[in-house]
């Protein structure tokens, strides 16, 4: 269960560039892996397998999720990942704060923390070797901030 601390305006919230070149966490195969920040915190920008046809999905926010240790959402994003011929996945987020429940997200958008979240997701496409795969992994829990949507359109375009 993860209940955010405080806005993430209040925490010390990382670049994308920064939180890419910080290595601070050593207990995962980074080989394997590719997770930023890669230690816990209030907000995660990605986690998932390195390979060249990753299954792309995008949530609405992340959760309590690490490397080897998925929760509920990612490990049915693997299983999905491998039963359809994928080699790897990547988890991205509408919104990068970190809330095991929707309605515990901050009621406002974090423009910095909005920005560098378009970062990851520009990151994980660049890499990609073939038209990627993406899959929206929501439903209505887009609508619980007003926010959401329009953080959808900033990814779209």
């Amino acid at each position: 269960m993860h209940i955010p601390k405080s806005t993430t305006d209040q925490a010390d919230v990382l670049s994308f560039a920064a939180a890419m070149d910080q290595r601070t966490y050593n207990g995962y195969n980074r080989e394997r892996w590719l997770y930023v920040p890669d230690f816990y915190t209030e907000y995660r920008y990605i986690l998932g397998t390195r390979g060249k046809k990753p299954l792309i999905a995008i949530g609405v926010n992340p959760s309590t999720a690490e490397p080897d240790h998925l929760d509920n959402t990612l490990k049915s994003v693997e299983r999905i990942a491998w039963a359809n011929g994928y080699d790897s996945f990547m988890m991205v987020n509408v919104y990068a704060q970190r809330a095991t429940a929707p309605e515990d997200m901050e009621q406002n958008c974090n423009p910095y923390l909005h920005r560098e979240n378009l970062l990851a997701l520009e990151y994980v496409l660049q890499r990609c070797q073939s038209p990627p795969s993406m899959w929206a992994a929501w439903g209505t829990i887009i609508e619980m901030r007003s926010y959401l949507p329009t953080c959808v359109m900033d990814m779209i375009r």
